[in-house]
């Protein structure tokens, strides 16, 4: 079998749960294939001087071999992805578990395959994403009134903040800090993690609970370079890819425990919603899900609700 060497990239810090599990992926390659593999992790290309949406440009045309990235931002060529974008619909792992790896899965891999130059090979908990600010507790969509927030470059992202009241503003995770750090970003949404890591919790010290999104990131590869590896590569990779997910997941949500644990110590106001109180928020945007239910049909929108 010839040697194959792998390129991965991500925009992450090195003990991020993401760069942890494709650690564990590479790991588990080499302890399958021995010197067969040479696998390379570039755990944050924004340190390089990319952006970190550089990656999946990088990822299809051949730079990298594999990446993890959000699925928002591949919607606009597999438009089904918007789904895993609906506001306030998933609140459990082990539903958006049982939809990555169901037959709606399965359905966005064959979509990818068709459309795009990327296989994809699993999928990553991205997290739940909160609602975090510079100004004052969010309890209510009123409270909300007037903020500029930063957004994902996703235009269903933007409708979603804009019917909240917010003013969206789409930035890169490169310029994420700087604009929260010069006062231009008043609020902004992420998972805990990257509140914590990313040191937004120092200049935004209200956070709500929203969970308004379900983060999902797919574990991609160039569709190139997968033809052209070995059978044998390939199984390996199956193999791996699994059992990396598997310890993503785990890892994500132990992360969120301690994560929240944290930012407690750190004394920031944390407000946790009431089932009415996020029932309210998600009356703000029935709109949206009434639009792509039409859009998608009851036969997809029914694997989320």
């Amino acid at each position: 079998m010839r040697m194959t060497h792998i390129r991965f990239g991500g925009y992450q810090p090195p003990a991020s749960v993401h760069n942890q599990a494709a650690e564990l992926l590479g790991q588990r390659l080499t302890a399958l294939l021995g010197d067969a593999v040479r696998f390379e992790l570039d755990g944050n290309i924004v340190n390089s001087g990319y952006k970190a949406a550089d990656l999946l440009k990088l990822t299809e045309s051949g730079e990298l071999d594999m990446c993890y990235f959000s699925t928002s931002y591949l919607a606009e060529r597999v438009p089904e992805f918007a789904l895993f974008d609906l506001p306030f619909v998933i609140d459990q792992r082990d539903h958006a578990y049982a939809v990555m790896d169901g037959p709606f899965g399965k359905l966005l891999a064959e979509k990818v395959r068709a459309s795009t130059g990327y296989r994809l090979l699993g999928f990553w908990d991205n997290g739940f994403r909160h609602l975090s600010n510079k100004h004052r507790p969010i309890r209510i969509p009123a409270d909300i009134q007037g903020m500029s927030i930063r957004t994902l470059f996703s235009d269903l992202h933007a409708e979603v903040f804009g019917l909240l009241g917010f003013n969206p503003i789409a930035l890169d995770v490169k310029e994420l800090l700087s604009g929260v750090q010069s006062g231009e970003v008043e609020a902004q949404e992420n998972p805990l993690t990257n509140y914590y890591k990313f040191g937004i919790y120092k200049h935004h010290p209200y956070i709500t609970l929203t969970a308004h999104f379900f983060g999902v990131a797919a574990l991609l590869c160039n569709n190139e370079s997968f033809e052209n590896w070995s059978n044998e590569f390939k199984e390996a990779l199956a193999i791996a890819a699994a059992e990396a997910t598997v310890e993503q997941r785990r890892l994500a949500a132990a992360d969120d425990e301690e994560i929240l644990e944290k930012i407690v110590a750190e004394k920031v106001n944390i407000v946790t919603l009431k089932k009415e109180e996020r029932t309210a928020f998600k009356d703000e945007v029935a709109p949206i899900l009434e639009e792509q239910q039409k859009r998608f049909g009851k036969g997809l929108f029914s694997y989320f609700v």
